[in-house]
């Protein structure tokens, strides 16, 4: 079995309050709660990063640089996967009537993330992968969160060293300030950077939603991507990699990014033939919806991509649905966006080509995977 070192993004799903949750409570309940909490961790995170190891409290995973040329993508992961590991202690504190301490002390438990860049020698070994290296130790050891919670008082942060910042291309405004660092053996100088994810955590539920339903758009299409959300959102969102797909029919940059980042009042510019059109982001839910609004020559679209996962992992189904704002009946709304998009830009064609490519895409990663079996 080969051993290849590659290039790529280390990260560990570390739970908080596990040791003390599991040595004050009964054995067998806060068994069960605990192997709930990470098999809804790993969910969440596989369907981009390759799951390593389990390790007691954690989930250590892993991606080549390759599979994230979006960076940003994987900081809307460890986001959503936050988010989700507290919806489902919610879930948990309100299904059960019992009044063992292992329920009471579900709501003590939080989720931190360490997020790390760097070389790592991956061996195939049974259904899952062995990871080596001074890397991997560094993140494994969990030496980054070093003096975190005691520097901020955070239960559920997320850690990431500056060179996965560098990779990700992306610096949100909301990484502490201080940066802190340590120096390892063999390695030198860390500096790492922390995110506050509870307080991000209640930003997106706070956050006013805009969602276009079936019944309120002018059209709706369809169509089916054989990759899951996080990659399908990826392609569709990232400005770089729409032109890919819309080769020869427009020209994407990005535009405004407040915060440090992509998401609510984030802008991207279209240029097409001699006009100019700029799309406003007014709700950002990765990787469930995205809606926006697009301003093109006087005429304002309002645009809500819907991301569906398909049963077993088959991969996701999109649906864009869209309104023109204009004082026209429905029905001749309807016959201006199909007008606009299949007879004038071939949408159709430039989704299909989309989804061309992103299964290219995973082709050559399983391709490369596959000299690791």
């Amino acid at each position: 079995m080969p051993t290849l070192t590659q290039r790529g993004y280390l990260v560990l799903a570390d739970i908080s309050g596990f040791t003390a949750f599991m040595a004050g409570t009964e054995l067998e309940h806060s068994h069960d709660i605990t192997r709930e909490l990470l098999e809804l961790i790993v969910s969440r995170l596989t369907p981009v990063l390759t799951l390593a190891s389990l390790e007691g409290d954690a989930v250590f995973a892993f991606a080549p640089e390759a599979r994230l040329p979006r960076g940003e993508t994987l900081l809307e992961l460890v986001e959503a996967a936050y988010a989700a590991f507290k919806d489902r202690q919610e879930a948990i504190r309100r299904r059960t009537t019992r009044t063992c301490r292992a329920c009471r002390s579900v709501p003590d438990l939080d989720l931190k993330f360490l997020v790390h860049h760097g070389d790592y020698a991956a061996r195939s070994v049974g259904s899952g992968y062995e990871l080596s290296g001074l890397d991997v130790n560094l993140v494994r050891q969990r030496l980054l969160k070093n003096h975190v919670s005691e520097a901020t008082g955070w239960t559920g942060y997320a850690v990431f060293s500056e060179k996965s910042l560098a990779h990700l291309g992306v610096r949100p405004e909301a990484l502490r300030v201080h940066a802190q660092s340590g120096a390892y053996e063999h390695i030198g100088e860390v500096k790492t950077f922390s995110l506050n994810l509870r307080t991000r955590y209640q930003e997106l539920m706070e956050a006013r939603r805009v969602f276009l339903s079936a019944e309120a758009a002018d059209a709706v299409y369809r169509r089916e991507f054989p990759a899951p959300p996080p990659l399908v959102w990826a392609w569709l969102n990232d400005p770089y990699k729409r032109n890919q797909w819309m080769s020869g029919h427009a020209v994407w940059s990005a535009g405004a990014r407040p915060g440090g980042r992509t998401g609510v009042g984030a802008r991207n510019h279209c240029a097409h033939g001699k006009g100019v059109s700029v799309e406003t982001i007014l709700d950002w839910r990765p990787f469930e919806y995205v809606t926006v609004e697009t301003l093109d020559s006087g005429m304002i679209q309002v645009e809500t991509f819907q991301f569906e996962p398909l049963p077993e992992g088959r991969g996701t189904r999109l649906q864009d649905r869209i309104h023109l704002r204009m004082p026209l009946p429905r029905w001749l709304r309807h016959h201006i966006c199909k007008f606009m998009l299949v007879t004038l830009n071939h949408y159709d064609q430039l989704l299909s080509n989309s989804a061309r490519l992103l299964a290219e895409e995973l082709t050559r990663e399983q391709t490369a995977e596959s000299q690791l079996q």
